[in-house]
């Protein structure tokens, strides 16, 4: 255990102690329910892992379920909503939408379940953690990087994810605003949407493309934008439009070995999700928390891909958590 939790950063803190409160004196188990946007992603699948991992630790059990689509945001209501009638211990959910969801994290907090946000924010103050990507500062991130690339000099298309999704808005508003600060010489052509969806995202980036000619480089705000434009720029020749992109998968990490992408912000989500198990536990057991946590991003390239600290956030060994 002491190498696993040395490579995550230093996970596994208090485990022990919250594993005989939990476990002691024939109480009963604790259920943490954990709502992520959507299912499909490599994303919520380590998140998910990162769960498992705390689980296995703490003796808790997790009810993980979330939506099939990212922008079913009625659908993670409901989910939410069976939850708290179930009187589950504590909830870990990531907001579809930032307003949407305000209504069942008020009313958890009202009965008494404590939530903690993980990976993008909700408009209300009732949580007891937040857990997520700087999003703006990975979205300036990634406009250093067009800034570089480009020489400072370019237009560029944005592949945007949906309205209302708190976390990549914050990456959009985070690459706009430092290219309009930064870096004068690189004009934003178009921004469009592909909720969530990989055929949405490749129509769209066709679509502006078509209209705009003269782009030399192309931003993807999370996994589903990201790949639906790596295939669109497939089709045409490599290396014409510089291409930054958001989160990683096995299809993404191959258009930035063959150059389809230049490089890839990417998060924690296994952490993501150990430490939001880990939050919910905590304050359960009258410890204090953190109410808002930051983690870091990244930068991936061909110049560091296959460094051992980005491998283990690119490449996770899910099967040691996952069935």
């Amino acid at each position: 255990m002491t190498s696993r939790r040395n490579a995550m950063g230093g996970l596994g803190f208090g485990a022990a102690s919250l594993l005989l409160s939990a476990s002691c004196g024939g109480e009963k188990k604790r259920v943490i329910g954990v709502v992520p946007k959507g299912r499909a992603h490599l994303f919520w699948q380590s998140v998910q892992a990162g769960a498992i991992m705390a689980s296995r630790e703490t003796g808790v059990e997790i009810s993980w379920n979330g939506p099939a689509s990212e922008t079913d945001f009625n659908g993670q209501l409901q989910i939410v909503d069976a939850m708290i009638n179930r009187r589950v211990d504590a909830i870990c959910l990531a907001p579809i939408d930032k307003k949407a969801m305000v209504s069942v994290v008020e009313r958890a907090a009202a009965q008494k379940i404590p939530v903690i946000i993980f990976d993008s924010a909700v408009d209300t103050d009732k949580f007891v953690s937040q857990i997520a990507t700087d999003n703006y500062a990975a979205g300036a991130m990634a406009a250093e990087r067009m800034g570089e690339i480009l020489g400072g000099k370019g237009e560029v298309v944005i592949v945007a994810v949906q309205p209302g999704a708190a976390s990549t808005m914050a990456r959009e508003s985070g690459f706009e605003e430092t290219i309009a600060k930064k870096f004068a010489g690189i004009k934003i052509l178009d921004k469009r949407y592909g909720m969530a969806d990989y055929a949405k995202s490749l129509q769209i980036t066709e679509n502006m493309l078509t209209a705009h000619p003269s782009a030399t480089g192309l931003f993807a705000s999370n996994e589903s934008s990201a790949a639906g434009a790596a295939q669109a720029l497939r089709n045409r020749a490599v290396g014409k439009i510089k291409m930054v992109g958001f989160d990683s998968s096995a299809p993404l990490i191959e258009d930035l070995r063959k150059g389809t992408i230049d490089s890839l912000v990417v998060q924690q989500p296994f952490k993501m999700g150990y430490e939001s198990v880990m939050a919910a536990l905590n304050h359960l057991a009258g410890k204090p928390v953190v109410k808002i946590n930051n983690l870091s991003p990244m930068l991936v390239s061909n110049a560091n891909v296959d460094s051992a600290e980005i491998q283990a956030l690119v490449n996770p060994d899910l099967k040691k958590y996952l069935p």
